[in-house]
């Protein structure tokens, strides 16, 4: 068996060596069993404090987050994820981002994985994942970088390749964005939940926000649009001030 990566997780109450759940990445290919496992997976474990945690993963075509959060209250915990190559049952991820082990950005993990149609699980450890969704039924899965915004009433373009990124994953009903800095190692900041996508109108239900607890629970409504594949979103942020953003699909 190949040598296997390690971040530090809470399932017990304090911090304690795991799988890193980006391995849940390598399983946007077609299984074994002919299942496309493409979408959110999720596992609710309570800890020796009593503390009910929620782990939810989101991968797309080759980039993935995991986030740990406070099942009951959205209390931001962590989160990690990169990009991935699979190689049969063995994934390899190269880390961009990673709240608990900022050391681990740049560098690369290995893992082995088992999986049947609706849950997973990495060899030799207990802990079970579900299916939460399979990629559909919302209209922007994929993983997408901010590629343009306006400022001062003017389009200004971000360049995709450069360290500091702002990416959003989105599986069919779950969506996460995350804003780090590759050659740093920093973390800016987190949030997520479910979403919709209906006649036009893209609705954010905040479940977790790493700069700003106060914000779960709220819902926040924005136009979009899909123009020469590119994601024009339009409306408020969570502070009330009018955005205008254009996210691009990372290849």
């Amino acid at each position: 068996m190949p040598k296997v990566g390690y971040f530090y997780g809470y399932r017990y109450g304090q911090p304690m060596k795991k799988f890193a759940l980006s391995l849940i990445a390598c399983l946007f290919i077609s299984s074994h069993y002919g299942q496309s496992l493409l979408g959110a997976w999720e596992n609710i474990s309570t800890n020796e404090n009593g503390q009910s945690v929620r782990i939810v993963v989101i991968f797309s075509d080759g980039y993935q987050v995991a986030t740990w959060f406070d099942a009951k209250n959205g209390a931001f915990i962590s989160t990690n994820g990169g990009a991935w190559e699979l190689d049969g049952s063995t994934l390899t991820e190269t880390v961009e981002f990673d709240t608990q082990k900022p050391e681990r950005v740049g560098t690369k993990v290995v893992f082995e994985i088992e999986l049947d149609e609706n849950t997973l699980k990495a060899k030799d450890h207990d802990l079970v994942w579900t299916r939460i969704d399979d990629g559909s039924p919302g209209a922007l899965a994929g993983a997408w970088l901010m590629s343009g915004r306006k400022q001062n009433g003017e389009l200004r373009s971000r360049d995709t390749n450069r360290p500091r990124k702002t990416m959003k994953i989105l599986s069919g009903t779950r969506f996460q964005w995350i804003a780090y800095n590759t050659e740093t190692k920093q973390f800016m900041g987190t949030g997520g939940g479910n979403y919709t996508t209906v006649d036009g109108k893209y609705t954010e239900n905040i479940e977790f926000f790493s700069r700003d607890n106060s914000r779960v629970g709220a819902s926040l409504v924005f136009d979009f649009d899909l123009k020469e594949g590119n994601w024009h979103h339009s409306g408020f942020s969570s502070k009330g001030a009018p955005l205008y953003e254009i996210w691009s699909l990372r290849e």
